[in-house]
């Protein structure tokens, strides 16, 4: 079945090489697991996968002939590889997502299947804090449904080395940025950050422009406001981001550094930089890398400072809701149909978010007060369980937010920002010409 216009102009501007002929509805989708009715699943490598693994595993040991087969990919590989993957029709039955922009270009482009039903299910419909939930809606229509934790964007800082300059956390920028210097004269950077993959780039400007403006010009430039990118607020964010960055508030060789190996974490436990602005994968990262820097609570955290004289709710958050299953359009309907079993008796049941816990990840699930109690660390589970339950606003990573295309050319710009390489004025311009892309 050959793809409508409209759809392979969706397509197109996702950077698909591959165009949707013949296949929209018929044949597999992405790998198998061998079988009739098997179906398959891929996720994003880290350490939210023994939860994936672990869900998938009773699955199919309980299923023996509605089995998934999961693959793993890095962040950056598996945002390229999906795209091709449904620009080809042969992406796996569950598509891992953000919601937002890029959720809304595989339903124009017909690539996912309306999960209203399903959402409705009195089994279901229950389960998912309704702020991240909504989410999954285009149009008042659900296309996704939550499958991780929740993913606030929030400051994580060393005690030690505050201690070490006699410091508290910032609650305003002025604040943050009197540390710059005081952290240097100690021989220490104030921030870490990955700028190679770009993508952890994405929080400082949003939070920026949040806080000065307030939610309605991020809202306004997704949805393609004329003119949206010189907003007054965009320029002084991006003016602020290079004062930071002049100033010595980011270690030396950021743009070098990458996130997907943890490197721009371990720079905070060990003592070489005192903050980060990261999700919960920061957290979790540090688990891993240095048990005892969190068992000793060495780790503190703390919400994104105001700015003075700004608009924005200091409360309002930046980051991703959570990640999202999708049904492939193009998969078999044996495949969906297993696909629609799991999600509505397997995802985040009781099992799953103890498995999510267990990793220090907060589920999007309601009710779980006691599971939270209970916890390793209910402090900090607690905390960004209630970030997300009580933000005025949730803005969705910009990347996932906006089209494919002005997504690309954000990530792209935003780092000649923070390297310097451009003015915010000319940031402005560039971001401007994509305004419809």
């Amino acid at each position: 079945m050959k793809a409508s216009g409209s759809a392979r102009r969706v397509l197109a501007a996702l950077g698909l090489a591959a165009a949707l002929v013949g296949a929209a509805a018929c044949g597999t989708a992405g790998p198998q697991a061998g079988g009739e009715g098997s179906a398959s699943a891929w996720v994003i490598s880290g350490v939210t996968d023994k939860a994936f693994d672990d869900s998938f595993d009773s699955w199919n040991v309980d299923h023996p002939d509605q089995k998934f087969a999961i693959q793993s990919f890095a962040n950056d590989p598996y945002k390229q590889k999906i795209r091709t993957a449904v620009g080809a029709a042969d992406a796996p039955t569950l598509i891992y997502n953000w919601g937002g922009g890029v959720l809304r270009s595989y339903v124009e482009a017909g690539a996912v299947d309306d999960l209203s039903d399903l959402a409705a299910d009195p089994a279901l419909k229950d389960r998912f804090l309704p702020s991240v939930a909504a989410v999954g809606q285009i149009d008042g229509k659900t296309y996704a449904v939550p499958n991780n934790g929740v993913k606030p964007v929030m400051i994580y800082y060393n005690k030690d080395l505050f201690a070490k300059i006699g410091a508290q956390p910032p609650s305003t920028w002025g604040e943050l940025m009197a540390l710059v210097p005081r952290f240097q004269a100690a021989g220490i950077s104030p921030f870490a950050v990955a700028g190679q993959p770009k993508w952890p780039l994405l929080p400082w400007f949003a939070y920026l422009v949040d806080r000065v403006g307030g939610p309605d010009v991020l809202n306004g430039i997704v949805a393609n406001k004329p003119g949206g990118w010189s907003d007054p607020a965009v320029l002084q964010a991006n003016r602020m981001i290079q004062d930071l960055v002049n100033k010595g508030g980011f270690i030396k060789g950021f743009a070098s550094i990458s996130t997907d190996s943890g490197a721009d974490v371990a720079l905070l436990y060990t003592g070489k930089a005192a903050m980060t602005l990261g999700l919960p994968a920061t957290y979790q990262t540090i688990k891993t890398g240095d048990p005892t820097f969190v068992a000793d609570r060495k780790l503190g955290y703390f919400p994104f400072p105001a700015v003075e004289g700004g608009k924005g709710d200091p409360a309002d958050v930046v980051g991703n809701p959570s990640n999202y299953w999708s049904i492939s359009a193009a998969a078999t309907p044996q495949e969906k149909q297993v696909a629609r079993d799991y999600i509505k008796n397997n995802l985040l049941n009781k099992k799953y978010v103890m498995d999510l816990l267990t990793v220090g990840n907060v589920p999007p699930v309601a009710g779980i007060d006691d599971a939270i109690a209970t916890s390793s660390d209910p402090d900090y589970f607690r905390t960004v369980y209630d970030v997300t339950a009580k933000a005025p606003n949730f803005q969705l990573s910009l990347d996932q937010a906006l089209s494919p295309a002005q997504g690309d050319a954000l990530l792209t710009n935003l780092q000649q920002i923070f390297l310097g390489q451009i003015t915010p004025e000319q940031f402005s311009a560039a971001m401007n010409a994509t305004i419809g892309s």
